[in-house]
């Protein structure tokens, strides 16, 4: 997709460019990793031992403390989705040597490992790439970029599956947990579920939105990062958004409380009950939305 460039009522195509080698793109997504995915880096380059004689490229944990590995596809790289199933099996076979890596770098944390993901990096996948995965019933997601003139670079999603998806094979042997939208409705009132089945009516119209409610913790909604996730009580809905300091004209009336000592991926709570006003709540998602867009 074309991008133009504006000055003086004017406009221009920019010109692509390309990455030096595979290392160079590597080390721009790995600097840039949660402003890109929401994803927080842990280690580059991992050894996987003598015995699998594999390295994994990037290691990262994302908003829901799920373990997410990012492989990158140069040139002829064919086997990237072979090669990135093979290190998701190895991953779950060492979860005390990731749960160390983790600690020494975002400290003592809690991994949710129900939902481990596989993200593949490309300039472009072609058909069978993409029918691959289509067949497929673990958590692939395929992501395009363009590097462009002036360093803008571009990232989109082309394809992914979801171990959720029963008519796909499943490849590896990870034993995802079986969570889905009744798991979380049916732990609240029928009044919160007709309230929370309005306000996702109304997000799912935003563009480029994903549903994820395969987690234990929650339904969460992202776009290449998440922007909020829903957790389920008997009498109330939080939702957690990106930011706790709207100002009085976005919040007037105070409702986001600020949580950012506890939940690193979202700063902000609302408490959602059987009075809360959907329009004004919608208001504070969309703002949470637009952060990540």
């Amino acid at each position: 997709m074309p991008i133009f460039q504006t000055e003086n009522n004017k406009i221009r195509q920019l010109k692509t460019s390309n990455f030096k080698n595979e290392k160079e793109l590597q080390t721009l997504v790995e600097n840039n990793l949660e402003e890109i995915f929401g994803v927080k880096f842990i280690v580059s380059e991992l050894s996987t031992g003598e015995k699998h004689g594999g390295r994994i490229d990037t290691l990262g944990l994302d908003e829901n403390n799920s373990p997410v590995i990012i492989e990158y596809k140069w040139g002829e790289k064919d086997n990237v989705i072979n090669q990135g199933l093979f290190y998701l099996d190895w991953l779950v076979d060492h979860k005390g040597d990731f749960q160390i890596l983790a600690e020494k770098k975002l400290k003592k944390i809690k991994i949710d490992w129900s939902q481990p993901r596989l993200i593949l990096i490309a300039s472009a996948f072609n058909k069978y790439d993409k029918y691959a995965i289509n067949r497929m019933s673990e958590n692939i997601e395929l992501w395009n970029y363009t590097l462009y003139e002036n360093g803008i670079f571009e990232v989109n999603i082309e394809g992914s599956s979801q171990a959720s998806d029963k008519k796909g094979k499943r490849i590896t042997k990870i034993e995802y947990a079986k969570y889905d939208l009744n798991y979380h409705l049916n732990k609240t009132s029928k009044d919160l579920q007709e309230k929370f089945n309005e306000i996702r009516e109304k997000i799912l119209e935003w563009s480029n939105v994903q549903e994820k409610p395969e987690q234990k913790s929650g339904v969460t909604y992202r776009t290449t990062k998440s922007f909020v996730r829903f957790e389920f009580g008997k009498n109330y809905i939080n939702a957690l958004v990106r930011n706790s300091r709207y100002d009085h004209a976005i919040d007037p009336n105070g409702v986001v409380k600020d949580i950012t000592a506890f939940e690193w991926g979202y700063n902000g709570l609302i408490k959602i009950t059987k009075e809360t006003d959907v329009n004004y709540l919608l208001d504070l998602i969309r703002q949470s939305y637009e952060e990540t867009l």
